[in-house]
């Protein structure tokens, strides 16, 4: 605890840590939408960076393979908990635009911005192609799954729509399935295959003991899904103030911030040469969301909600979460990258969030 201490003292970024306790007490002082959005960014901020320094301190011990998924799995679980939140009262729009939003984000922003981070200090940078090529697979195959529901829907004659209900109710099985045996096969059966590619030096800065690094990511991912509620609960008035459509606040704006530990973690390794946990980090939590959120979103929406989701995207969802699965096949695919390389990416997805942005409102 000393450590933890003497970490928040020494850096001036966590000293934002302070907004935790004032956006929740504004919060409960009914402050407005604006001004609880604008304290619940300054809050993410401290506690991505916590959670950054206490997954590199696991992934030290456990290799970029496991680091990288364990930073997926408690990343993911901040979106998971207000996705639930949102199902429960019945919002299955926001639900799916933060699934689609969160994939789209994380494998061409986040991917993006790592290879571009990295390559502005690094020449060229090494990472271990097959699983690079192992997770664009499978977002691929959920791709293809998420789109068939949406196409079904569209010559499904019952008016409740139970085709599409029990089709999207299978495909959940089946891609929880397949995600279950990518695990199986990366971490148990074939874990040669996806070490890191390339050594890298330290930092010059110990990691944290085991029982200080997985504590820290306990209550730093319960205080991250605390604030994170309260700006997807304020996010909403903050846009209409600041003149943002519905679709650029559901795919840009939440999923930036809700990301935000992921990325600091993944743009922080990248910049210390292990583009392989940032690599992991980035397509593993979009195939962490597809295979395995969206679909236990699916199952939970039978107990949870007050109707069944789903899986029926609208065609635009289902494009650019194509296009983003394709854009990180081809970047990802030779095991190197440089700095044009992110750049190529990031372009894509500055392009789908300039769309978005100019839309008109429904």
């Amino acid at each position: 605890m000393n450590r933890l201490w003497r970490e928040v003292r020494g850096n001036p970024l966590l000293w934002l840590l302070a907004f935790v306790p004032i956006v929740i007490a504004a919060e409960h002082a009914h402050a407005s939408g604006t001004i609880l959005f604008v304290l619940a960014v300054l809050a993410i901020v401290p506690l991505a960076a916590l959670l950054s320094h206490a997954t590199e301190s696991v992934a030290a011990r456990t290799g970029d393979t496991i680091g990288g998924l364990l930073n997926a799995t408690l990343g993911n679980l901040t979106e998971l908990v207000i996705a639930l939140t949102a199902l429960a009262a019945g919002q299955h729009m926001l639900v799916k635009a933060s699934i689609a939003g969160a994939i789209v984000c994380n494998t061409l922003f986040m991917l993006g911005g790592s290879f571009l981070l990295g390559g502005l200090k690094y020449h060229t940078q090494t990472f271990n192609a097959a699983n690079a090529r192992l997770m664009a697979g499978q977002l691929f195959l959920a791709t293809i799954a998420l789109l068939l529901p949406s196409v079904v829907a569209r010559v499904d004659n019952d008016p409740a729509g139970s085709v599409t209900q029990s089709l999207s109710l299978y495909l959940a099985f089946i891609l929880a399935m397949t995600y279950a045996l990518g695990l199986l096969f990366s971490l148990r059966t074939h874990p040669e295959f996806f070490g890191s590619a390339a050594t890298h030096a330290g930092d010059g800065h110990a990691p944290w003991p085991m029982g200080l690094a997985l504590a820290t990511l306990a209550v730093v991912t319960v205080l991250v899904a605390l604030v994170s509620e309260i700006f997807v609960a304020s996010v909403e008035d903050a846009a209409k103030a600041m003149g943002m459509t519905d679709a650029f606040v559901g795919f840009v704006v939440v999923a930036l911030v809700g990301g935000a530990a992921e990325m600091t973690s993944a743009f922080s390794g990248a910049r210390k040469n292990r583009l392989d946990l940032s690599v992991g980090i980035a397509l593993g939590s979009s195939v962490q969301i597809a295979l395995f959120v969206a679909p236990v979103l699916v199952m939970a929406s039978y107990f949870v909600g007050p109707a069944p989701m789903t899986l029926e995207f609208w065609p635009g969802a289902i494009a650019m979460m194509l296009f983003a699965t394709l854009t990180a096949s081809l970047v990802s695919n030779g095991g190197r990258s440089a700095w044009f390389t992110g750049t190529l990416a990031l372009v894509v997805y500055l392009t789908f969030a300039t769309t978005l942005y100019v839309l008109p409102p429904r």
